[in-house]
This record gives C-alpha cells, sequence and structure tokens, in this order.
C-alpha cells in the first residue's frame, strides 16, 4: 500500500480564495461570491449516491460534507471568508458521521465566520447589502437561482430604509476555473500518485486477463488495486470492453467473454483526494497481438507519440491533436480503408473529416479535479478566439485511437479491432512528463508484462 497522503495547511486554501477574490477585486472593485457545495442524491429507497463534493466548492475550502455554502465578501481593501454548514447533531452523527460543525471550521478550515446552514436564508441578505455584484454559479441549479431571487426580495423591501440591493450578476464558474487549470506542485505531487494507483489496476487487469473470464472480472482487479492503494473512488465508470465492445466509447464493464484472439480495452483511472487519473491500454486477451491487431496498433501509438511530442510551451491546445490526425489518417490509407482515387490527398482526406467514421473523438481534454477538467480551450483574452496556448501547470491527456466496425470498406481481417491508447501529461518547462507510463504501452513490452509479469528490461 501506498503513503501518499499529504494535507494541505489552512493557508494553502485561503491563498485560492484570496486569489479568487483578488480577481473580483480587478474585475468590478468588489463583489459577494457564493458557492455551494454539490447535493446528495437519492440512489433508491432510504439509500443514496457515494456523496462526492463539488470541485469548485473544495476546491476553495477543502470541505468534503454536503450542505454547505461558502461567501467571499470582496471589498476594495478587504477580503472576508463565511462558510455556512450543518450543525452539530448527535442523532443524525450516529447514523451518518461526525460533522465539523460551524463552532469548528473557523478553526479547522481557516475561514473567519462559519454558521448553521439553516440560518443561511436569513443571514444571506445581511451580508449582501452593499453589494451591487453577485458572482455565482448562475446555471448550477434552480434551487440556487430560487434562493438568490429570494434574498434579493428581501433586500429590495428595505431600499426605502437605506439597504442596497445588488443589481449585476455574475457566473463565477470562468474565475474559479481559470485557476484550477493551472495545477500546483501539490496538485501535480497528487495527480502523479494517483496515476500511479490507476497504473497498479491495469498492471494486475493485464496480468490476470486470460480467455475465459468475463469483462467484469478486471473491472473487479482495478477497484480492488484502487481502493487497496488508497484512492477513494473510480474517477469515472470503468471502462472494460472486449473484442468489437471496444468500438463502443463509453461502454461500461459487463458481463461479455474475453475470447481467444480478441483485444481488450481498458479505459480506467481512479480519484485521489479529489484528483483524477485516466490511463487507457489495449491488449490482447492472450497475450499476443495478431498481424492486423499490431498494424493497427502501432499506428495509434504512433500518433501518440507524435501527439504528446507536441506538449510543450508554446504549442497550443489543437497541436497535439493536428499531429495525431494526420499519422492516424495516413494510417488509413496504409490499411487500404480510405481511397486517395476516392478521398484525394491526405489534407483533402482530413479537411473532408473522411476518418471520422474510426477516429471520432478529439485527442485531448483537460485533466485534473475532474476527469474532463474544467478551463477554457480558447484564449480568454484572445480577441481571435485562438486555440489555448499550453503553459506550465496544465496537465491533459493524449489519446488517440482507430475503430472498425465491420463494414463493406474496412477489409475483414480490421473487422471489430477497437484500440485506444491514453496517458496523462503534463506540461513544464523541461519538456513534457507522462504521468501514467508505468503500465506499458509498446506491442513488445505488452506482451511481455502479460508472460512474465515484469517489464522487458
Amino acid at each position: 500500500m501506498m503513503n501518499i497522503k499529504t494535507i494541505p495547511s489552512l493557508n494553502y486554501f485561503c491563498a485560492r480564495r484570496n486569489q479568487l477574490a483578488e480577481s473580483i477585486r480587478a474585475s468590478s472593485g468588489s463583489g459577494i461570491a457564493i458557492i455551494g457545495t454539490a447535493p446528495e442524491l437519492p440512489r433508491n429507497r432510504d439509500s443514496e449516491f457515494p456523496y462526492r463534493h463539488d470541485s469548485d466548492f473544495y476546491y476553495l475550502t477543502g470541505f468534503e460534507e454536503p450542505q454547505a455554502f461558502l461567501v467571499i465578501q470582496v471589498h476594495p481593501d478587504k477580503t472576508t471568508h463565511h462558510l455556512f454548514c450543518r450543525p452539530k447533531n448527535l442523532e443524525r452523527e450516529i447514523w451518518d458521521g461526525i460533522r465539523l460543525g460551524p463552532e469548528a471550521a473557523t478553526e479547522y478550515l481557516g475561514i473567519d465566520f462559519a454558521y448553521s446552514v439553516e440560518d443561511m436564508d436569513q443571514m444571506m441578505p445581511d451580508l449582501m447589502t452593499g453589494f451591487a455584484r453577485i458572482y455565482y454559479k448562475t446555471s448550477s441549479s434552480a434551487q440556487i437561482d430560487k434562493k438568490m431571487r429570494e434574498w434579493v426580495l428581501q433586500l429590495a423591501s428595505k431600499v426605502r430604509q437605506g439597504f442596497k440591493k445588488p443589481t449585476e450578476f455574475f457566473d463565477i464558474e470562468e474565475l474559479i476555473h481559470e485557476q484550477r487549470l493551472f495545477k500546483d506542485e501539490l496538485e501535480i505531487s497528487t495527480m502523479r500518485f494517483a496515476a500511479k494507483i490507476a497504473a497498479q489496476g491495469h498492471l494486475k487487469a493485464m496480468q490476470v486477463c486470460q480467455p475465459g473470464l468475463k469483462e467484469y472480472h478486471l473491472e473487479a482487479e482495478l477497484l480492488y488495486e484502487f481502493r487497496k492503494n488508497g484512492s477513494q473512488s473510480v474517477a469515472y465508470n470503468s471502462i472494460v470492453a472486449a473484442g468489437e465492445n471496444a468500438c463502443i466509447l463509453h461502454y461500461r464493464a459487463g458481463n461479455a467473454s474475453l475470447n481467444d484472439g480478441d483485444l481488450c480495452l481498458i479505459d480506467a483511472g481512479c480519484e485521489l483526494d479529489s484528483y483524477a487519473s485516466d490511463i487507457t491500454r489495449t491488449f490482447p486477451v492472450n497475450g499476443k497481438f495478431s498481424g492486423p491487431q499490431k498494424q493497427v496498433y502501432e499506428i495509434v501509438l504512433a500518433a501518440q507519440e507524435a501527439a504528446i511530442s507536441e506538449c510543450v510551451i508554446g504549442k497550443n491546445f489543437q497541436d497535439p491533436h493536428n499531429v495525431a490526425l494526420k499519422i492516424l489518417t495516413q494510417g488509413l490509407f496504409d490499411l487500404n480503408i480510405l481511397d486517395h482515387s476516392i478521398h484525394g490527398s491526405l489534407s483533402e482526406a482530413i479537411e473532408s473529416g473522411a476518418y471520422k467514421p474510426y477516429y471520432m473523438h478529439r485527442t485531448s481534454h483537460w485533466l485534473g479535479m475532474d476527469v474532463h477538467d474544467v478551463g477554457s480551450y480558447r484564449e480568454p483574452h484572445d480577441a481571435d478566439n485562438g486555440w489555448r496556448i499550453l503553459r506550465p501547470g496544465m496537465v491533459l491527456t493524449i489519446e488517440p485511437g482507430l475503430y472498425f466496425r465491420p463494414a463493406p470498406e474496412v477489409p475483414e481481417q480490421y473487422w471489430n479491432i477497437g484500440i485506444r491508447i491514453e496517458d496523462d501529461v503534463l506540461i513544464q518547462t523541461k519538456g513534457p512528463e507522462i504521468l501514467s507510463r508505468d503500465v506499458p504501452v509498446g506491442v513488445a513490452e505488452i506482451e511481455h508484462w502479460m508472460a512474465n509479469g515484469s517489464h522487458p528490461s
């Protein structure tokens, strides 16, 4: 089991809140920010889905309990932080677990003031008084919109008494998400460990794989390794897709058999301390790639390697995708799936989208607290709205693929081959760091691991 837990200091989350306050101050001089966490969701009668806090809320507070709100009052010369959370309740704590409570929140979370969430409706109009601008998640829920109207209406009824009600409403997500796009050293360290844990799951699944097992057997190995090594959850529902199922992009691990001669595609990552990993490997069920499988696999791997080489400071988010697309499309010509007499040159085939029946997704997405993490893919202050320039601290996936369903234009030897290779890449000054390369990726490496349970020497 890995010893990986690093507990941030109170100043760590306070600094994030102050950075957000500075963004508000720079934008409008002053304002009040209101950020709630995620609600609990019922699964069925008397049962709820495992609770997962809102990423933005946790990013600013480090607080994991439900029914909580952060309120930041941003004045021109000072910032005040308030937290509303569940009050202590012995009966509920016996059933559901210990609550921090507002009395301890100021000490443990570094918040200026904390109150019971039961008092929020009464207190919020007073906290909002004097602020013309409100920052909140404008599209988060109808319930929050309703509360916001109620609070403003309460203030509106007091304008003759000299109270000033807010008149401008801004979506706060853009400001928070711009912060979250750039990972600090603690975040990067956590993501490295998350990738290492995920890698252990992939290695184990490859090692135990053999014809006759079911997809869910490999999923069980993934889940066991994730939890055994300290991750709190999967980062997303694991994809374990055997044979033709690999051509379904978001396929869930089911009861399909792992058949001799087929490939198995696993797209799985874990969540560690609220940060995600995201790894995909495709490997032969019997431990040995067939000739056609190897042909397709090496095209996808070449596309991934070229795309990773583009993950350097100064390139833009689209550059890795463009270079991967060239290699994948050329590969489709080489496999006689695309025909120059029909689709023209390589550039013409890309321009027309001739590759799209076989490669229908993009090569990258941001990675962080969410597996498809936040942050603009376009330069936020660029008048031409160009693609985002890659800068230190960004983390993105590189995941090219090819998927061949039975079709007249596809040679039968490639039918039902679906291959994707995905790794997590950190942008840094000394070049890209592949966070997830503890899992074999080359054909010979994969075959050696599956045969011997070890990396080639």
